[in-house]
């Protein structure tokens, strides 16, 4: 007689410690960031686990001794009640190609498959959906059209000089900023602090990536960065860059595709150069040096760094004005600290 219960990870170190075994039996991370794990315990021995991610269901993992019984439509079927309760009413999941059949009874569609994973949801606005969204902004007479992808954590003279030297040099600019809200700047202000930023730009249109490019379903090693490991960010990264090539990019008719130059994320410079191998002869992949503060590069990271220490001036350095007035207003820096 199986039985399950939620699992407390960070306050129960056996609980973890078998966890941790039980991934490691199947080859999989005890790093991921989770919000839920549920274990299925025969007896006292844990020999199932699934978890959550917000709206992501991971590290599931069954003991090879148990593989016979059934325990992954045990384990999914609980998962998603959670998620319900939840409020979720989209979910994700990565899972092998085998199991990819038993999610598609559950009504799980396939977004896209990369070597042994297939990337799936349930629920709704779903990937066709947003794919729709982004066709209303296309305009098939205008043909030499670029993207950059940024989170703009906060929008930085750096990513301002990167889209100025591709909205020079093509028809049509798409700026598409990470809707995924696990940033120190909420999603609404980044998205506004771009808009603000790129109004001297006619060609320029500014768009959300939602959970489709970069985001904790496609590419969740991105948000861990010092602590991701490297060898999962490539797998990652490629299933993220291969999105993009093979379904976003036709739908805007987009064929350049710009990235700063990374001197300080190694995740960032995997993604980069997985771009690279999966982009080949369908988009090319143009690499900026990014701009400079006092022989620096400019980063968001150095910005949010100032605005800790109370720097304001530093700040001034290395954003616009808009970004600086927009922060002031919205409390991100106290105004009565302004220089």
């Amino acid at each position: 007689m199986y039985t399950s219960k939620r699992l407390w990870l960070k306050q129960d170190k056996k609980a973890f410690e078998e966890w941790s075994e039980l991934l490691a039996v199947n080859g999989l991370s005890n790093k991921e960031p989770l919000t839920y794990t549920i274990g299925i315990y025969d007896k006292q021995r844990l020999s199932a686990t699934i978890s959550l991610d917000h709206n992501i269901i991971k590290c599931a993992s069954i003991h090879p001794d148990y593989q016979a019984d059934n325990l992954l439509g045990t384990l999914v079927t609980q998962i998603l009640e959670i998620a319900r309760s939840q409020e979720y009413r989209h979910v994700f999941v990565y899972t092998k190609i085998e199991s990819r059949k038993y999610f598609q009874s559950l009504g799980f569609k396939e977004i896209m498959s990369q070597d042994s994973l297939s990337f799936m949801e349930l629920g709704s606005p779903d990937f066709n959906d947003y794919l729709d969204a982004l066709e209303k902004e296309s305009d098939e007479q205008i043909e030499d059209n670029a993207a950059i992808v940024m989170n703009a954590n906060p929008f930085t003279k750096g990513h301002q000089y990167l889209i100025s030297y591709a909205a020079g040099r093509h028809d049509r600019v798409y700026v598409f900023v990470l809707s995924e809200d696990r940033s120190e700047i909420k999603t609404q202000d980044r998205m506004e602090m771009v808009r603000l930023g790129v109004q001297l730009f006619e060609n320029v249109i500014v768009l959300p990536t939602r959970n489709y490019i970069v985001s904790q379903a496609t590419f969740p090693t991105y948000f861990l960065k010092d602590k991701a490991e490297l060898n999962i960010a490539h797998t990652h990264a490629q299933l993220d860059a291969k999105l993009f090539s093979d379904y976003i990019a036709p739908v805007l008719n987009i064929h350049t595709r710009y990235v700063g130059e990374e001197p300080y994320s190694p995740v960032t410079e995997v993604y980069n150069q997985s771009m690279k191998q999966v982009f080949k002869n369908k988009i090319h992949l143009e690499i900026i040096p990014r701009l400079s503060f006092d022989e620096e590069a400019i980063s968001a990271t150095k910005v949010r760094q100032a605005i800790k220490e109370n720097n304001i001036e530093r700040v001034r350095d290395m954003v616009p004005d808009t970004t600086l007035d927009y922060l002031i207003e919205h409390n991100y820096i106290n105004k009565g600290e302004r220089l």
